[in-house]
């Protein structure tokens, strides 16, 4: 009797969990979203100060209030580890691509990048949200601007849940934003990719 309870309880307190990908050249400010993201959620943090550059990963999982575990990883962004996204793709229910909208230089960069991801065969019908981080500066691109480059590159691929999103990783602008529209393309996307029950 006891075994049957305990298997009604964990069922009933089972979560859903999607793994989503944060992406993006060097320095677009990938971590900072995450730490930012996790102190929004309660979670213990690194000081935005002390964050360098990613070499390798960095994983965190969040629990929603929807009550849905949302694993993120941030994968370096260096040239030469940009090789080792694309085996994360089968496994990710989401991407999150991060840009540095005051780096004029390299949008032709996160162009091709972006570009080479969203046309990988393992990410078909993967939602893909832009995030033009560092919106909080003076100099950086107006969000319409992005969007226009974004939806360049959109337009030319299969129809797919896909959105570019002011964000301020520094402030936290926007972040929460973000998740709202994330979370809800996670669930309509259930079919095609089914969350993982943990």
């Amino acid at each position: 009797m006891f075994h049957l309870f305990q298997g009604l309880y964990n069922n009933w307190n089972k979560k859903e969990q999607y793994s989503i990908l944060i992406l993006g050249l060097d320095n677009a400010g990938k971590t900072t979203f995450l730490e930012t993201l996790k102190r929004l959620y309660k979670l213990s943090s690194k000081e935005l100060d002390k964050i360098v550059p990613t070499v390798g990963q960095n994983v965190a999982t969040i629990l929603t209030e929807q009550k849905i575990q949302l694993k993120f990883w941030d994968v370096g962004g260096q040239e030469s580890l940009r090789s080792m996204w694309s085996e994360y793709y089968s496994q990710c229910h989401a991407i999150i691509f991060v840009v540095d909208s005051t780096d004029r230089s390299r949008i032709d960069e996160w162009k091709h990048t972006l570009t080479s991801i969203m046309m990988n065969d393992e990410i078909e019908g993967v939602p893909v949200l832009m995030l033009a981080n560092k919106q909080d500066k003076q100099d950086r691109m107006e969000i319409q601007d992005i969007k226009e480059i974004f939806n360049q590159i959109a337009e030319h691929l299969s129809a797919r849940d896909s959105r570019v999103l002011p964000v301020s990783a520094l402030t936290g602008d926007g972040i929460l934003d973000s998740m709202t529209w994330l979370i809800l393309r996670l669930q309509r996307n259930k079919k095609l990719r089914p969350p993982v029950y943990k």
